[in-house]
């Protein structure tokens, strides 16, 4: 048997070009595999859509489900292209768009930064947790949908009753979110912040809030949503113009399509913004592996 050293000194070494040309090699063909499997995603997405769609269609043309209660895909497409070149019967569909999504946006920005403010007064402070837990708990108990009502006696038919449900639909996301990531922050981090002097304040901006950041922005898309939700909710119960007014009024006129017209909307309008959260959560998460 061989001794070692000289078994290692008879191994053959390939050059330095060679080992990095080889490593090329093996990265190329991993962004190989992984765009086939992307574009494999996306095919089978679309394969889905597409089965889907047409069995809707021909179910509907072969009077398997009635049309007048459940549509079908090009009643619904005619209905969005009458909607974008004539308008709706409270106006333009683009108007309408930018008045849920205003209501919206504002809910949105205005429920995030009190969940994320509330979270962290009340992470960081126990006795003040112990005092209003448990009247956030019975707040938070209360189905939200149901102030709707109680907003639109108060406040008006305009936009800030909507954005009053929206910012309640939106609190109580962002701030349970925020306050278990103040809770979660590490114990041995906020120690060794201690023994080294920093201040209260100094530990809450550099160590806990980063900590708690991942929480926060991951309450942020679902939030979305909820706020999305909250001013359709709103100008359904009562309104002057926006998708919600839109739906009611549909709805109203027994138009199906109309309905699920409106759906797509703001589907759509869903989509466009948890794509940008998304955004911004890759850039304030950069030191975050990728997740695979």
């Amino acid at each position: 048997m061989a001794h070692p050293a000289v078994a290692a000194a008879a191994a053959p070494v390939l050059p330095a070009s060679l080992s990095d040309e080889a490593l090329a090699r093996e990265s190329e063909i991993a962004q190989a595999a992984i765009r086939r499997r992307r574009h494999l995603i996306i095919g089978l997405r679309v394969a889905v859509l597409i089965v889907a769609l047409v069995g809707w269609e021909v179910a509907a043309r072969l009077k398997w489900i009635d049309p007048f209660f459940y549509s079908m895909p090009s009643m619904i497409y005619d209905q969005l292209v009458e909607w974008m070149r004539d308008g709706t019967s409270q106006g333009s569909l683009w108007m309408q768009v930018a008045v849920t999504l205003e209501e919206t946006v504002i809910g949105f920005l205005i429920g995030s930064v009190a969940g994320v403010f509330c979270g962290i007064v009340l992470g960081r402070n126990k006795l003040l947790s112990d005092v209003f837990s448990l009247y956030i708990q019975i707040a938070n108990s209360i189905p939200r949908v149901v102030l709707g009502s109680i907003f639109v006696i108060a406040l008006g038919l305009g936009m800030a009753s909507k954005v009053a449900l929206a910012v309640v639909m939106v609190f109580f996301v962002v701030f349970g979110n925020a306050f278990q990531g103040v809770r979660e922050a590490d114990k041995y981090m906020i120690a060794n912040a201690r023994i080294l002097g920093a201040s209260p304040r100094q530990i809450t901006f550099a160590v806990v809030i980063p900590s708690a950041m991942s929480w926060i922005l991951a309450s942020l898309h679902v939030s979305f949503g909820f706020a999305l939700v909250g001013a359709v909710v709103g100008e359904f119960l009562g309104a002057k113009e926006g998708i919600g007014l839109l739906i009611s009024t549909a709805q109203g006129a027994f138009n199906a399509s109309g309905v699920f017209a409106a759906m797509i909307v703001l589907a759509v309008v869903a989509l466009g913004a948890d794509f940008l959260l998304s955004s911004l959560e890759k850039r304030l998460l950069k030191w975050r592996p990728a997740a695979f």
